[in-house]
């Protein structure tokens, strides 16, 4: 099964080549998790200063049982590079919740060392 993958360009010209990027990366997601529900991801360009140049920012919001992981990117000047960041953000998110959906964390008793 393939997770639904929604793409937002804000003042961003819309590209096939970052659409299926981002699609392959999500689908790599499922393989960590494969309860994964819904993947959002949000590409924008806000307009600043000509002087500071143009960055983007990427936003994924990865919807799981029990709730949502987000991983934002700020002021990156190469998309892929905000793109490529955001994703292994997220995939740490995943992996951690996996785990703890597997029990594989351990769960310390209170006043007992870690």
């Amino acid at each position: 099964m393939h997770v639904p993958v929604q793409i937002v360009f804000h003042e961003v010209a819309h590209s096939e080549a970052l659409d299926s990027l981002i699609r392959e990366k999500a689908r790599k997601l499922e393989v960590v998790f494969p309860r994964l529900m819904r993947c959002h991801v949000s590409i924008e360009q806000p307009h600043r200063h000509k002087q500071q140049g143009k960055p983007f920012n990427v936003r994924i919001t990865l919807h799981v049982p029990g709730g949502e992981l987000v991983a934002n990117r700020d002021q990156h000047e190469d998309v892929y590079v905000a793109l490529h960041e955001a994703f292994d953000a997220v995939r740490r998110q995943l992996e951690e919740h996996a785990q703890k959906v597997r029990r594989e964390v351990k769960n310390h008793a209170i006043g007992q060392p870690a």
